[in-house]
Parts: structure tokens; C-alpha cells; sequence
């Protein structure tokens, strides 16, 4: 009598198997799908399209402010700390005021003594005077007196221009901040040496109310953004508000607005610098701070496509067209030169209706004939393959 072997398959050879063959069957090929000769199709359609394209930006005070001394001495107080929010009039450093306060007193006191002197002229002009008038003295002596009067009134504007002076550098000694703003940096501190002529600024100070963004893009795109016509101003104002994305990813809460274009255009890169105001008010933004300018658009009568269903061959873009006997044409496609890295926008060689293969474009050749299929169904006969995987129907799985 004969008898049957019956051979049982391990588990996980089963699961290798099934894993081999779903690969095969879903794509390991490049995206084809559920056949040798099955691609997934889409018909496009005409639509507006809402797109957004970013730029590297740089975050400035809408102006920084270089504190200096304007007098000389040590530094003997820090007024605030670094990165403090400060106001106008507010002080910020101190300065040894000793030398400054002892000739401001000086110049006090010879301002009194000029008073004094010019007092003293005046006195005896009036008694010259009354001389002059009885004939006492020549008018030689009387004019003497006059002149000595004058000597006197000029003695005291001199000191009391004097006073000012001394008074002044005494009050430079307490350095303050010219603006509202941001504290920046110290490199000097208590017991610096400082005066008008060193190198490095005490501090800076940032306006940060508003803050500039500045950003560049291509002659090219600039062009594009501004094709409308008219001035520079009004196309500036026409332009849509854009948005930062900060540093760490996350969006800016507020919108802000291009206010300004440069002039010139960078020979090195072919790039126009262009400006961008954002509100501040919770003072998140600071100057020498990064990010994203992101500049929303919108196109209509367009096609959009995914950027995967197309093929670029020396600069130029690809897609291959479904043509009624179910063959596949390769055809040339123009694209607007802004796109959000996901898809194109399509503005020439493809129609709204017709029908472009979506995946496995590096297997396909013009004049070749394929079983198109939609999405749909490509997802419904995949999670039929995985179903007759789970019941063990490897026979029929994935046919």
C-alpha cells in the first residue's frame, strides 16, 4: 500500500512567500500594479490652484541702533541686562563721572565769578559815567570803562558756554538708549576703559515693533509675480500678504506684507532683494533671527499633477498620455516655475479630460499599449490580495 506524504509548511515560510509575492504584485517593480500590464491612470481636470513657494529670510529691528560713548572713562555700572526690553530716555550704562562732575562744578564757579566780574564793570561804567558827564575824566577813561564792561559781558557768555559743555559730558556719562527697543549684547563691562573712538559699539539697541524680513528670489520669478503691469508701488501693493515660518518650523502667528524691492539686480546670483514688515508686538521676532518667507499664489485654468507622474529629460518635463486604443504617447508638458515640491502646475501640453499614467513611467515607452486602471481599483484588488493572504488562499491571491 502506497502512502501519502503530507508536507506542512512553516509558518514563517508561508509569510515569506505571501511577502515575496505581494511585493511583486504592488509595485516592486517601480509602481506598476496588479498585473504585468496594469497602470494606474488619472484624468485631469482644469482647475484654480492655490499654491505657496518659500524663501530663506533673514530678520532685522526696522533699524539697530550702535550705542557709543561720547565721553571717556571707565565703565562703572550696567544699567540692564542683555537682551532687555528697553525704553527711550532709559539709562544703560554709567561711566566714572568723577573728572566730569569736578569740572562741571569748576565751570560753575567761574560763571559766578564772571557774574561777579560783570557786575563789578558795570559799577564802574555808571560811575565813569557821571564823571564823564561833570567833565572829571577824558572820554579816554570813560570809553576804557565801556570797553571793560564788554570784556566782562563776554567773559561770562564764555563761562556759562563752558557750563554747558561740562554739564553735557557729565550727562553723557549715564549712556541711555536713543529708541524702544531690544538690548543687544556687551562686550565691554565694569571696568572697561571706553571712549567715542573704540571699535566695538557698548551695545546695539533694535527697533523691534516691526520687523524687516529680508528675503531674495530670482529676476525671473520677480517677473512673474509682477507681470500685471504698472509701477513698481502699485504692483508692491498688489502682491499677496505672505507669512514666516520661524526657525524652529512653526508658522509666525501674523501676516506681514512686501513693502519694498530692490533696485538693483545681483550679477553674482541673478537675485532681487526684497523686503517684507511683520507687526511684533509680543516681541517673538529678533533681530539677526532666520526663517522662511512663504509667498501664497493662486492659478487659474491650470492642471495640477503630482511632481511623480512626470518624467524630466534634459530640463524638460514628461508625461505619458492615454491615447484612445489604450497606447501610451510621451508627451512635453510646461510647468509654472514655482511649485510647493509636491506637484505641478501644469500651463501647456495637457488638456482638462485627458488621462495620464500616474506610476511605473520608467517601463513605459511611447506606442505601448496597457490596461489602465484607477486608484480605486487598484486599492480594491490590493486589499483583496491581502484578504486571500490572511485565508491562506495563496493560489488565488494576487491573479
Amino acid at each position: 500500500m502506497k502512502l501519502k506524504q503530507k508536507y506542512t509548511y512553516p509558518s514563517a515560510g508561508v509569510l515569506c512567500l505571501g511577502a515575496l509575492l505581494l511585493f511583486n504584485a504592488c509595485g516592486g517593480n517601480g509602481g506598476m500594479s496588479m498585473g504585468d500590464n496594469e497602470y494606474t491612470v488619472e484624468t485631469v481636470t482644469a482647475t484654480s490652484s492655490s499654491q505657496t513657494t518659500q524663501y530663506p529670510a533673514t530678520i532685522k529691528g526696522m533699524q539697530d541702533i550702535e550705542i557709543r560713548p561720547q565721553v571717556s572713562g571707565f565703565i562703572v555700572k550696567l544699567c540692564v541686562d542683555e537682551g532687555a526690553t528697553v525704553r527711550k530716555g532709559q539709562a544703560l550704562f554709567q561711566i566714572d563721572p568723577t573728572q566730569y562732575a569736578a569740572a562741571a562744578k569748576q565751570a560753575k564757579a567761574n560763571v559766578e565769578s564772571a557774574k561777579a566780574a560783570l557786575h563789578t564793570a558795570e559799577l564802574t561804567a555808571q560811575n565813569k559815567k557821571m564823571l564823564y558827564d561833570k567833565k572829571v575824566i577824558s572820554q579816554f577813561d570813560y570809553q576804557t570803562a565801556l570797553n571793560s564792561l564788554e570784556t566782562a559781558k563776554a567773559s561770562l557768555a564764555q563761562a556759562q558756554a563752558s557750563l554747558v559743555a561740562a554739564e553735557q559730558n557729565l550727562g553723557f556719562c549715564t549712556v541711555t538708549s536713543p529708541s524702544d527697543g531690544v538690548v543687544g549684547t556687551f562686550p565691554y563691562r565694569v571696568g572697561s576703559l571706553v571712549s567715542a573712538s573704540i571699535s566695538e559699539p557698548l551695545t546695539t539697541v533694535s527697533e523691534i515693533g516691526d520687523m524687516y524680513v529680508y528675503f531674495s528670489m530670482t529676476e525671473k520669478e520677480l517677473l512673474t509675480m509682477t507681470k500685471a503691469g504698472g509701477t513698481m508701488e502699485e504692483q508692491i501693493k498688489k502682491m499677496p500678504a505672505v507669512k514666516l515660518q520661524l526657525a524652529d518650523g512653526s508658522m509666525y502667528a501674523h501676516e506681514g506684507r512686501i513693502d519694498a524691492v530692490s533696485g538693483v539686480i545681483d550679477q553674482t546670483t541673478g537675485s532681487v532683494s526684497m523686503r517684507a514688515v511683520f507687526p511684533n508686538k509680543e516681541r517673538v521676532l529678533r533681530s539677526g533671527g532666520s526663517g522662511n518667507v512663504i509667498i501664497p499664489y493662486t492659478l487659474e485654468n491650470v492642471c495640477v499633477i503630482p511632481q511623480n507622474a512626470t518624467q524630466e529629460i534634459q530640463d524638460k518635463k514628461f508625461v505619458y498620455v492615454l491615447q484612445p486604443d489604450s497606447t501610451v504617447k510621451h508627451t512635453e508638458i510646461q510647468i509654472y516655475p514655482l511649485n510647493d515640491g509636491k506637484n505641478f502646475v501644469v500651463t501647456g501640453g495637457l488638456k482638462s479630460g485627458e488621462t495620464i499614467v500616474m506610476e511605473g513611467l520608467q517601463t513605459l515607452q511611447s506606442g505601448k499599449k496597457i490596461t489602465p486602471i484607477t486608484a480605486q481599483q487598484k486599492e480594491a484588488k490590493y486589499q483583496q490580495a491581502l484578504k486571500d493572504q490572511r485565508e491562506g488562499n495563496l493560489e488565488t491571491a494576487f491573479n
